[in-house]
């Protein structure tokens, strides 16, 4: 049976390295837990760490964390959908928002509730994801400022995840400048400038984050010890807090090249071979994983030598080549993960999770 582990010392490190990091700098950060997909054991390990805030993008997550550590403060971190206001008011201290009518109904909700629901306003800064434009802000702002039951604690920004727009001084220092603007047309404080995630923490070492970016954003940098800006890992960082094993469930020394009239594969490819392979055999493993847990493009074997040949619903195969190391039908293969594949992963029911401690 495929499972995987989460090393808790290993994450633990990067939290306190990362924790660190922003406290020398006069920065807040929270924790973005969406990679653990809700899973209880993992996040009673990351909430044991003393956080104080996190972000999610699903209610049923945040819920999960109020559950377990109600003092904690949580983030929608996505416009909300009108349906799930009353939720997100329930489960989320603080909402990320883009819309008027959107946040004309969290206000009715919080005011429903007993609650004062905090907001952050995103800002468009080139990613053509969530956020207003920046000719519309202080507008923007203006309307919302004064409604009941809503709070605006931030202003912010998300770069590189949609096309992989880097973050950079100007483009921070511009989202700074909304925040002074909005403090000196209104006389009101913000109290954060949520402009940092993992991809700005390079900023952090090379000094070209603006002074007034205060707030970040952290989950992959985190749990994987990337330095997503540069698509490296950053030193002294843990990147294999995470491990996948899955068992061989056939070994055969079978032909390099398929044998048959050629059509599709399940996903709708088609392959073809150079004839010089034709004859040629290699030792073949099929693993009890498959592309409804994850995508082998995002899982690296540890053993260098092997390589996948192939994918179907539930099961992979690698080559083996000539199977040097001796393996056999039961045997586990290990491998690492890149963020979306730890993402699947965790995502997948079928897949155990482990702790080691």
């Amino acid at each position: 049976m495929a499972y995987l582990t989460m090393d808790v010392k290993g994450l633990k490190a990067n939290f306190e390295y990362l924790d660190n990091l922003f406290r020398r700098k006069g920065i807040s950060w929270s924790i973005v837990t969406k990679l653990l997909c809700g899973n209880k054991e993992y996040l009673k390990e990351v909430l044991g760490f003393g956080i104080k805030q996190v972000c999610d993008s699903r209610i049923s997550n945040l819920k999960t964390i109020k559950t377990l550590r109600p003092e904690i403060e949580t983030i929608y971190i996505k416009p909300p959908a009108k349906l799930s206001v009353a939720n997100i008011v329930k489960y989320a201290d603080i909402s990320m928002n883009t819309d008027f009518g959107t946040i004309k109904h969290l206000s009715s909700e919080a005011k429903k509730q007993g609650k004062v629901h905090k907001i952050i306003i995103m800002i468009e800064l080139g990613e053509l994801r969530e956020g207003i434009m920046g000719d519309d802000f202080v507008a923007f702002y203006e309307k919302i400022f004064n409604m009941e039951n809503i709070e605006v604690v931030g202003i912010g920004a998300n770069l590189s995840c949609l096309y992989g727009v880097l973050p950079n001084h100007d483009k921070l220092i511009q989202l700074s400048l909304y925040k002074q603007l909005i403090e000196a047309k209104f006389s009101r404080k913000i109290k954060y400038v949520s402009g940092g995630s993992s991809v700005t923490i390079p900023l952090i070492f090379q000094k070209l984050l603006p002074k007034g970016i205060n707030h970040f954003r952290v989950g992959e940098s985190l749990f994987l010890g990337t330095d997503v800006y540069n698509n490296s890992i950053i030193k002294g960082m843990k990147h294999d807090v995470f491990r996948l094993f899955a068992e061989i469930i056939e070994l055969i020394e079978k032909p390099v090249v398929p044998d048959g009239s050629m059509g599709t594969n399940v996903e709708g490819e088609s392959y073809q071979f150079d004839e010089d392979l034709i004859g040629r055999k290699s030792y073949r493993a099929i693993i009890d994983i498959g592309l409804l847990d994850v995508e082998e493009s995002h899982i690296q074997p540890v053993d260098q030598s092997i390589s996948f040949v192939g994918a179907s619903s539930d099961m992979l195969v690698i080559d083996l080549g000539d199977n040097k190391n001796g393996y056999k039908t039961g045997d586990q293969l290990e491998f690492t993960l890149d963020y979306m594949g730890a993402l699947r992963v965790l995502n997948s029911k079928y897949i155990e999770k482990r702790i080691n401690k």
